[in-house]
């Protein structure tokens, strides 16, 4: 196979982590016979740097002719100040409307070797295998801002063709697991959470009758993603409250660091990124863990490119790694000897082995 990959590096730990998800992207396209191209582009406060824009035309031009995007992560303390005008996150808010990626997958799976990494009991996280799917394109990121002196607002609005299609997505990776769905809102408040109930309810009635529909509360799905994990299996939410969910959700897992994701629209084309951010704090230095990144380059594989035995092999060797011990910063426990970002890469590389 051929397929142009987009590569936009962004900021922080960005570059670093990506450097290890290109090194097996190229290992996998040796092993299995494919040639990927690959192009790397400015996008987000480096570009804003080199060209006043996070998303130059050249880098969405590149972006929509890619079979996939592999992204980083943006932002930065010298793009985020309140009187900054123009800002990282608006290229990525701009990329996905553009690119039409509404759903955004994020997997959750506590290895083994890790459950004691989490901060919760071990007997509370292992054997927690479940996925978010998070609505991308709408809601309260989307709609009409509003700030001045005294005042701001930012409207939150939903559409029931918005809603069905996110939900519609979700209920089918149900049907492929274990057939439950758990749909998260703030109906006993909002008006667009009421709407998103009773669209995913009727939707799920008339189109997924063999899929159980769960409908929970926000702030009770924050409480019991905590407290029982493990009976989670698919979770459907709206854009800003599945933002917040997984990234609590990614504690379960250990850190940050070893969530990918996948934004996917109508197409095949899709985006491809670790749920971290930029860690500015940490650039640099060679510790960032490049986890995510990885497993992200396997859904890519999975999703854009159609390469299910390519993404089995990647997602076997990031798990044989840590179950060998190599683990960064983030999950070493103390006193123990933590990789750096191109050794937990190396890691990965020397498990990586063809799968039938």
């Amino acid at each position: 196979m051929r397929a142009r990959i987009a590569v936009l590096a962004g900021d922080g730990i960005g570059p670093e982590v990506i450097a290890e998800g290109l090194k097996c992207l190229r290992a996998v396209g040796g092993l299995f016979g494919h040639e990927f191209e690959l192009t790397e582009l400015p996008f987000g406060g480096a570009a804003i740097d080199l060209t006043g824009d996070p998303l130059p035309p050249a880098t969405l031009a590149a972006a929509r002719a890619a079979d996939a995007v592999l992204l980083g992560a943006i932002g930065g303390p010298q793009w985020s100040a309140p009187e900054v005008p123009v800002r990282p996150e608006q290229g990525l808010l701009r990329l996905r409307a553009a690119l039409g990626a509404y759903a955004n997958l994020r997997p959750v799976r506590v290895h083994p070797a890790l459950s004691d990494a989490s901060t919760l009991k071990r007997e509370v996280v292992e054997g927690v295998d479940l996925i978010f799917v998070r609505e991308l394109t709408g809601g309260i990121y989307f709609g009409a801002k509003q700030r001045d002196a005294l005042s701001a607002s930012d409207v939150c609005t939903y559409s029931a063709a918005e809603i069905e299609r996110i939900v519609r997505v979700a209920a089918q990776l149900a049907r492929s697991r274990r057939k439950r769905l758990t749909s998260i809102d703030k109906s006993n408040v909002l008006e667009t959470s009421r709407l998103w109930r009773q669209v995913a309810t009727r939707l799920m009635a008339a189109e997924f009758p063999d899929v159980a529909l769960e409908h929970q509360l926000v702030d009770s799905a924050a409480m019991h993603l905590i407290r029982r994990p493990r009976d989670f299996d698919v979770l459907v939410t709206e854009n800003m409250f599945g933002d917040i969910l997984t990234d609590e959700a990614a504690m379960l897992a250990g850190s940050l660091g070893l969530l990918p994701s996948a934004s996917l629209g109508a197409g095949r084309s899709g985006i491809y990124e670790p749920i971290h951010g930029s860690a500015p704090d940490i650039a640099g230095r060679g510790i960032a863990n490049p986890y995510g990144t990885i497993l992200s380059t396997a859904l890519l594989l999975r999703h854009s490119l159609a390469l299910e035995a390519e993404a089995q092999a990647l997602e076997a060797a990031v798990s044989a790694a840590i179950g060998q011990g190599a683990r960064t910063a983030d999950l070493a426990a103390p006193g123990a000897r933590a990789l750096s970002t191109r050794e937990a890469g190396a890691a990965v590389l020397s498990n990586l082995t063809r799968r039938a």
